[in-house]
């Protein structure tokens, strides 16, 4: 039995870093056009984010070189089912912790009279978030391997494996994932620019979104991302296990996917991109509960259904309250379609503030509403209602989920599909 998990390990090991390898030398192919001609627009709204654009490059060596010495002397084979799902419940329990930590801290500079004082008042607080940040970063890469690895099995199971193992790997890294800047154009939503940027503070990013906005004369909005399907995957630091968990399998999705049509034309068809995310969305919705169920089941009576989503859940309860808002927010985007329909681009702008203030007074946050809003959030469309409208993309991939035999059998059905067209096709009964 040793030697066949060894075995084993050696050649999960041998398939891991032969998908390093490809990913890094299709990396190093699109090197050689790192100023494509993506046209005046983008290199105008580029030059304008300047230096607070995301650094790719030193993320990735980093990721990459944690992910190798886990991969080759990470001790996790040899720990049993039992500890590693301990081990994972107790580094999300000391993340929390460290979160109180940050908040209290920051309670504490509030309302203190300066720094010099809050400093003093926090500093037991200070030392221990510091060392428990320090603890957590040792116990990091080997608690990805090992949520890497309780998702990797349930997809084999599912139907995704080859001899055994899982192709692509799944290969996750937790971090303060970059934000997005998009940019549509004023008379029409659409997905027209998009530029990591550094994570930036709101005031920071108005300021930025206000700059672009009156030298372009177009729509933009910076907002925040839950991961980035770059290899190893980026995902954002959470303290919610399902969360992580879903977004675990999401964004190995985007990696499967890139070897079939609806990856490939991701980036070069705005009905592709919007198929390819509500796709994610909702395989990543139907995997992570049979991960909870069989890894942490007191998480599993909370998790959302395979064929729902958590804001879909909320916006049912939300039926019955005064304020809908999944409905709202449907309502606003096909009123706003169709005054940009009829160039009225002033009057949508206008109707979205007022809709915007709206959601705020009835407990919905939204600081911005607008056309790069609804061209982002309209990509996601996992939900029956909401940001896409009357778009039917998102009806169409949940119906041809809820025909499948298995969640296998419609990933092979959907990985084909890139345009609406196609999609409403193999969707109608």
């Amino acid at each position: 039995m040793r030697i066949f998990q060894v075995v084993r390990r050696l050649v999960r090991a041998i398939f891991t870093l032969l998908a390093w390898i490809a990913r890094i030398a299709l990396l190093l192919f699109l090197l050689q056009y790192s100023a494509p001609p993506y046209g005046e627009l983008w290199t105008g709204v580029s030059a304008l984010v300047g230096s607070d654009q995301f650094d790719y490059v030193a993320w990735e060596v980093s990721a990459l070189a944690a992910k190798v010495d886990q991969t080759l002397w990470g001790a996790h084979p040899f720990i049993s089912e039992t500890d590693r799902s301990d081990l994972v419940r107790a580094y999300f329990a000391d993340l929390a912790r460290a979160r109180a930590l940050d908040d209290a801290i920051n309670r504490v500079y509030a309302e203190a009279d300066d720094e010099n004082a809050a400093a003093l008042q926090a500093a037991e607080q200070i030392a221990e978030r510091d060392a428990l940040r320090a603890d957590l970063a040792s116990r990091q890469t080997l608690i990805e391997a090992i949520l890497e690895g309780q998702v990797a099995n349930v997809l084999i199971e599912q139907g995704f494996g080859t001899l055994g193992q899982l192709l692509p790997p799944i290969s996750m890294r937790f971090t303060q994932v970059p934000n997005l800047l998009i940019v549509s154009p004023r008379d029409e939503i659409r997905f027209e620019v998009s530029i990591n940027v550094d994570p930036l503070p709101v005031d920071q990013a108005a300021a930025l979104e206000a700059r672009i906005d009156s030298e372009r004369d177009v729509s933009s909005l910076i907002v925040p991302l839950g991961g980035i399907a770059l290899f190893p995957a980026m995902i954002l630091e959470t303290t919610s296990l399902p969360f992580a968990v879903e977004t675990f399998a999401h964004e190995w999705l985007h990696h499967y996917l890139f070897a079939f049509p609806l990856g490939l034309d991701y980036d070069f068809s705005s009905e592709a991109r919007i198929i390819n995310e509500t796709t994610a969305s909702l395989f990543g919705q139907a995997i992570a509960p049979l991960v909870l169920a069989r890894y942490y089941p007191e998480y599993a009576a909370h998790a959302p259904d395979p064929r729902d989503s958590f804001t879909a859940a909320l916006t049912r309860v939300a039926y019955r309250e005064p304020f809908d808002p999944g409905r709202a927010l449907h309502t606003t985007r096909v009123r706003v379609d169709e005054l940009l329909v009829e160039g009225r681009v002033e009057e949508a702008e206008a109707f979205m503030e007022a809709r915007r203030r709206l959601f705020v007074a009835n407990g919905y946050p939204i600081r911005k509403l607008n056309q790069a809003y609804f061209a982002f959030y309209g990509g996601y469309q996992s939900d029956v209602q909401g940001a896409g409208g009357s778009d039917p993309i998102g009806p169409a991939v949940r119906a041809l989920l809820e025909r499948s035999g298995s969640i296998q059998a419609w990933i092979v059905t959907m990985r084909t599909i890139t345009t609406r067209d196609e999609l409403l096709a193999a969707a109608d009964p």
